[in-house]
């Protein structure tokens, strides 16, 4: 390709699967990251801060195609707001962004869902900003990954008693077949909102503590 792809969040848990994906499939890749790193084959690495838009501008110059994974537990639609901010002048044709499923199902009425459940307001908010850029895109909603539902287990599993509220459900995805998603939809047209990418099984909180950790009672 003439020009690289960058991609945004690209030393986190799905960017250093994106990344290499991309390198295989011929294409240059630039990595936009908060801490310096040195220039790989084929990888370059450009200092910059989503969250302040410093260096954002430089990160994007010269790119016609952006992956944004960059994400945390608040501010997401801060991040794609400076993001496309620095990308209207720099001849982009495409735009991907990664999303999560039920971002807009979930109710944030109160302060507690938005206190328990900002994050999927925040990627909403995120969503809508990539779809008003102006700019094409396309965006994939993914449930959660599997070695992040572990992570979070492991922590409940330090409390002396572990909450499992009996409504919860989820849908767990291997984040290896979201980042080929995600490269396959990169390399592609722009598709707008694609369909939601989740695993082949429900499992309920109980199941799912359950497996990792013995019986676990529910509550509610």
């Amino acid at each position: 390709m003439a020009s690289p792809i960058l991609v945004t969040g690209g030393t986190g848990t799905l960017g250093w699967l994106v990344v290499p994906l991309l390198k295989n499939a011929g294409c240059d890749v630039r990595v936009l990251s908060r801490r310096g790193q040195e220039r790989e084959d084929g990888i370059e690495f450009v200092t910059g801060d989503l969250a302040s838009g410093e260096g954002v501008g430089a990160a994007v110059n010269g790119t016609e195609i952006i992956v944004h994974l960059a994400g945390s537990t608040k501010g997401d639609e801060d991040k794609a707001r400076h993001l496309i901010r620095a990308t209207s002048p720099a001849g982009v044709r495409h735009l991907v962004y990664i999303s999560v499923v039920g971002a807009d199902r979930i109710p944030l009425v109160s302060g507690i869902d938005r206190a328990m459940f900002g994050y999927f307001g925040s990627k909403l908010a995120a969503e809508q900003a990539v779809a008003d850029s102006g700019l094409p895109w396309t965006t994939l909603r993914a449930s959660q990954f599997h070695d992040l539902l572990l992570m979070t287990a492991r922590q409940m599993a330090k409390l002396p008693v572990i909450p499992v509220p009996a409504g919860f459900r989820f849908q767990p995805v291997d984040a290896g077949e979201v980042a080929a998603r995600l490269v396959e939809l990169a390399l592609g047209t722009p598709a707008g909102l694609v369909p939601d990418m989740a695993g082949p099984r429900v499992y309920g909180m109980a199941e799912l503590l359950a497996g990792t950790f013995g019986p676990v009672v529910s509550t509610g």
